[in-house]
C-alpha cells in the first residue's frame, strides 16, 4: 500500500445518487463497500462528509438567511450523512467512531485529535463531523484542516467527475482532464475544485490532494495501493 493514513472526503452530493436531494441508501453501501476494501487493506481511514444533498450554506445565504445561522445549518446536515455513512460502515463490518466539531453527546464524541489519532491507531475508521464547527468555512477546508491534525500522507476528494478539468466537463465537452497539477496552477486558474483555504492549508503543509471519481467501484483502492487514478494537486 502507498499510504499509511489517509483523509477521505465525500461531498453531501455524492451521497444522493440519482436522487435529487437526501441521501440514496444504495450509493452509501457502495462507498461503504469501497472504503472496507481499503480498510481491509491495512490502511487507516478517516472520513469527512459534506451536507450540500440536505441544505447548503451559501444557497441560503442568496436568499436572504444569516450567513452564519445557515452555516450552522449545513453543520448539522454534514452530521445526518455522517451517520448515514457510519451506519453503512457498521453494516459491512467496521468499526467506527463519530467526531463532530459541535458537541452532540447522545449522537456522537465531541472532537478530540488525540482521541482520533488513538482511535485510528486501534483500527478504528474515524468520521468527522459539522465542519470545523465554525461558520464561514467549507468542509473542504474542514478536510484540509483533520488530515493536517492527524497527519495524515494525502487527502483523497471523492468526485462524481474523474479528476480536475480545464473546464466543467458536464458543460464544457472539449475540457481536458489533468494528469497532474500544482497548487499553484489550481489557484491561478481558478479551479474551483476545493476552495482555496483548503488548496493553501494543503500547499503549506505539503499534503497531497488526489481528486478522483469515487462513484466508479475500486478507484479507491487502486489510489491507496498506488495506481495513478484521477488528478494529484502537489
Amino acid at each position: 500500500m502507498k499510504y499509511k493514513r489517509i483523509l477521505l472526503k465525500l461531498s453531501g452530493e455524492s451521497l444522493m445518487g440519482d436522487r435529487q436531494y437526501g441521501i440514496d441508501n444504495k450509493q452509501v453501501l457502495q462507498y461503504a463497500n469501497d472504503i472496507k476494501s481499503v480498510y481491509d487493506a491495512g490502511i487507516e481511514i478517516a472520513v469527512v462528509v459534506g451536507g450540500g444533498n440536505i441544505f447548503r450554506g451559501l444557497s441560503a445565504e442568496k436568499s436572504g438567511m444569516d450567513r452564519a445561522q445557515a452555516d450552522y445549518m449545513g453543520m448539522l446536515a454534514t452530521v445526518i450523512n455522517c451517520m448515514a455513512l457510519q451506519n453503512a460502515l457498521e453494516t459491512v463490518g467496521v468499526e467506527t467512531r463519530l467526531q463532530s466539531a459541535i458537541k452532540m453527546e447522545q449522537i456522537c464524541e465531541p472532537y478530540i485529535r488525540r482521541r482520533a489519532m488513538h482511535h485510528l491507531e486501534l483500527g478504528k475508521i474515524v468520521i468527522f463531523g459539522a465542519g470545523t464547527g465554525n461558520p464561514y468555512f467549507t468542509t473542504d477546508t474542514a478536510a484540509s484542516l483533520r488530515a493536517i491534525e492527524i497527519k495524515a500522507d494525502v487527502v483523497l476528494k471523492g468526485t462524481r467527475v474523474d479528476g480536475i478539468y480545464t473546464a466543467d466537463p458536464e458543460k464544457d465537452p472539449t475540457a481536458t482532464r489533468y494528469d497532474e497539477i500544482s497548487f499553484a496552477e489550481v489557484i491561478g486558474k481558478g479551479l474551483n475544485v476545493m476552495d482555496t483555504t483548503a488548496f493553501t492549508l494543503c500547499q503549506e503543509n505539503k499534503l497531497p490532494i488526489i481528486v478522483f471519481d469515487m462513484n466508479k467501484e475500486g478507484n479507491f483502492l487502486k489510489i491507496a495501493q498506488g495506481e495513478a487514478i484521477g488528478t494529484l494537486v502537489k
